[in-house]
């Protein structure tokens, strides 16, 4: 009796299964479970009952005997006369007895067993239900079974009444003798034999789902052969089958998790002598690994359109200070090359994404604050998230973290490298690389010596106090957006410039030096960081409409004609950084050196208060800043201003110290004599100061170009103003590239253009020289 049983466990749907569970198939996902077998069992013992019925034939014949007896003759003297013979009768009654046999023949039961399915049981460490289900049999109907059985031959066999035997043997005549009785046996026997039949016979009976197995009826002699339980079939695909069977997600992954099942048979009624309940082993179910895929290829935005370095490392994605960025954990990507799994989106089963930075950041609406290394949890469904760099995290090359957890990792699981490809591993990670990078940027002219000009700066004359009137690269602020000036508090100065329409045809006069200053973000706080300005100079007609190149001349003490950037320039200016009409906050002042006393304070030797002390007097103390052709603004020129309401656990000194103010002053000698760049003045041997080849119908440019320098490392700039290759700062303050004055000249302008001084004028026309030397 066997099952012939299998079984099969597969992904839903059957016949159009969506994973191959034998390479793997993830947790929330479901199972069918199929159990194939013979529709019912069944053993049968069919005996062929044989025998003889004996008759025990008792016979009484009763026989006349006849016969004669001769008499003497009568003898008398006369002779003897014959006599008559005597006739002589008598009757015998013999019993004769002997035996019959009839042969017979019966089918018996000895044994029948037939069972139907109850139910099977497939178990695997994927399925539900303790990891057993019990498949219940669905449209299947129970093999019906009814016997008649007696094991009495005397229920089988029915002899046949011989009945009465008719025997009359005829008068036996002896003659002379009396007769010997015969033996009539034999007549007796074949009369008897001719007249009892054969013995009904009858098997038991065996009905199995209404066909007749065994006749039981009464028949002669021998029963009929019976037949067989036909052969079981095969159950049909839908009568042990579940799906929707759902792989938890409290399972780990686990591969080639063994199966096993068993069927249960019931013995149905009608059997004979025997059977009990049969539970079976389903022979070879599949296994089943549980790989819940997870995939992890984020990514960064590239801040590319404010990154200033001079040379960007295009490595990198570039993380601007005080700026926002976004970051991309996507769900979907590439994992194993089977069924179900592939290129595809596997947010269904990954239960947490996560990202670490290595430095601080905010929430894009700055309202929570993660410290650096912390874990952040963003929403499976969010693909992109932003969100905010403080101003005071250090410049520099960082790793951003990432990982994603499929929905029933553990907590002590493995991690792989963008998707969880091996089975054991339930965390798919990846990194980002960026870098950090500071900004350069909001330069202004905040001051003019000329007196024509000094309106434009102070509420009255001679007075310190400043109208809030600057002249800005643009209207436009840091990041682009509108700064609220007016267009003609915008670079270059020229004429027009003025705020009083009464001087629209004043420019500023050679001699006269602009103050300005600009801020930068980032870690240019340290000792030896500065700002570098490289000074040209152009000029341009009156009318705008010749532009040219040009070397700037003057007359220095010891030497005439001395050319600005020859060795001969030697002139350098100083600046002090606390004068009255830079209106300065002395808190800020103080704040500055204190701060910058803690940060590098292990450099340094002597005590804060004798630092402070130092760091006040330098403020009102000249600093060398460069010539006519160079100019570098160090850190004795510079205040911090960064930021105070901070986050619990961040550097205040760090953080004030992330934003810095740089001033600087700039002019040119009160009479410069300009010629076309590379004209060879000194191979004139004789010329007047007003030669025709001296430039003064018009406007001498003073252009600049702006870097900052850390560490003293002047070969290698850090940020560029202007010139970086990926972006340009003073475009994006929105400068002017074309501007028209006041009587309708229009002149086109490139970056870094400052301000216009008059080639024709000198300061020393004024009645009152402020020149610069």
């Amino acid at each position: 009796m066997s099952p012939a049983a299998t079984g099969v466990i597969r992904a839903d749907s059957r016949g159009s299964e969506r994973f191959n569970i034998l390479e793997g198939i993830p947790t929330s996902e479901t199972l069918y479970a199929n159990v194939f077998a013979n529709n019912y069992l069944f053993q049968h013992t069919f005996a062929n009952m044989s025998g003889k019925v004996n008759y025990q034939c008792k016979v009484d014949v009763t026989y006349g005997l006849i016969w004669k007896v001769k008499q003497s003759p009568i003898c008398t003297k006369n002779g003897c006369t014959p006599q008559p013979d005597i006739p002589m009768s008598d009757s015998v009654t013999k019993q004769y007895s002997f035996t019959l046999q009839r042969d017979y023949s019966y089918w018996e039961i000895k044994n029948i067993e037939v069972y139907g399915i109850n139910r099977s049981s497939v178990s695997n460490y994927a399925l539900p239900r303790g990891g057993t289900v019990f498949l219940y049999p669905s449209g299947y109907s129970m093999p019906t079974l009814s016997t008649t059985h007696s094991p009495s031959p005397s229920e089988h066999v029915k002899p046949k009444d011989t009945g009465k035997i008719s025997f009359t043997p005829p008068t036996l005549n002896g003659g002379y003798q009396r007769p010997s009785v015969p033996n009539d046996e034999s007549a007796l026997k074949s009369m008897a034999e001719a007249q009892t039949g054969e013995a009904g016979v009858r098997n038991d009976t065996v009905t199995f789902n209404g066909s007749t197995i065994m006749e039981g009826s009464w028949t002669s002699k021998s029963g009929s052969a019976p037949g067989s339980i036909p052969a079981p079939t095969m159950i049909g695909a839908n009568v042990l089958y579940e799906s929707g069977l759902l792989i938890s997600n409290s399972l780990k992954n686990a591969a080639n998790t063994p199966s096993n099942g068993t069927i249960y048979y019931d013995l149905v009624s009608g059997n004979v002598n025997g059977g009990s309940e049969k539970e079976l082993p389903i022979n070879g179910i599949n296994t089943v690994t549980v790989h819940t895929p997870t995939v992890n290829y984020s990514n960064a935005s590239d801040d590319a359109a404010h990154n200033q370095k001079t040379r960007p490392n295009l490595n990198r994605r570039a993380f601007i200070l005080d700026r926002p960025f976004t970051i991309h954990i996507p769900t979907s990507g590439q994992h194993r090359n089977i069924l179900g799994y592939g290129n595809r989106d596997y947010a269904k089963y990954i239960k947490e994404k996560q990202v670490r930075f290595e430095f601080d950041v905010y929430s894009a609406d700055k309202s929570i604050f993660y410290p650096k290394n912390t874990w952040i949890s963003i929403p499976v469904r969010d693909l992109a998230t932003d969100f905010y760099l403080p101003v005071w995290v250090d410049e520099g090359d960082y790793t951003i973290h990432f990982r994603s957890f499929a929905e029933n990792a553990p907590s002590d699981t493995l991690a792989q490298q963008d998707a969880n490809l091996e089975v054991n591993n339930h965390v798919a990670t990846d990194t980002v690389p960026v870098e950090v990078i500071g900004r350069v940027y909001d330069f202004r002219i905040t001051d003019i010596v000329d007196m024509n000009w000094e309106l434009a700066f102070r509420q009255q004359k001679k007075s310190k106090e400043h109208t809030g009137r600057y002249y800005w690269v643009g209207t436009r602020n840091i990041d682009g957006n509108p700064r609220g000036n007016d267009s003609r508090y915008t670079l270059p100065i020229r004429r027009g410039s003025h705020p009083n329409d009464g001087f629209k045809n004043v420019a500023v006069k050679p001699g006269y030096h602009f103050k300005f200053d600009l801020k930068t973000k980032g870690n240019m706080f340290g000792p030896n960081d500065s700002i570098r300005i490289t000074p040209t100079f152009e000029f341009v007609s009156r009318d705008g409409k010749h532009r040219q190149e040009v070397d700037l001349y003057y007359h220095a003490p010891d030497r005439n004609f001395v050319r600005i950037g020859s060795s001969f320039d030697t002139i350098e200016r100083e600046i002090t950084l606390n004068t009255r009409l830079r209106n300065l906050y002395p808190l800020q002042i103080e704040q500055t050196g204190r701060t910058f006393y803690q940060l590098h304070r292990h450099q340094l030797s002597q005590s804060e208060q004798l630092f402070m002390q130092q760091w006040l007097r330098q403020v009102d103390r000249p600093t060398k800043t460069g010539g006519f052709s160079h100019m570098k603004v160090p850190g004795e020129l510079r205040l911090f201003r960064g930021p105070t309401q901070l986050p619990n656990g961040v550097n205040p000194y760090r953080a004030y110290a992330a934003e810095q103010q740089w001033y600087g002053e700039f002019g040119i000698p009160s009479k410069v004599y300009v010629v076309q760049k590379g004209f060879p003045l000194h191979r004139q041997f004789s010329f007047r100061e007003d030669a025709s080849f001296f430039l003064k119908d018009g406007y001498i440019v003073v252009n600049f170009n702006i870097e900052t320098i850390r560490a003293g490392r002047v070969d290698n700039p850090h940020l560029q103003y202007i010139n970086a290759p990926l972006t340009n700062q003073w475009r994006r303050e929105g400068f002017a590239y074309s501007v028209t004055d006041p009587y309708g000249a229009t002149f086109q302008l490139k970056d870094g253009d400052i301000l216009f001084y008059d080639a024709a004028q000198s300061s020393r026309d004024d009645y009152r020289v402020g020149g610069t030397h």
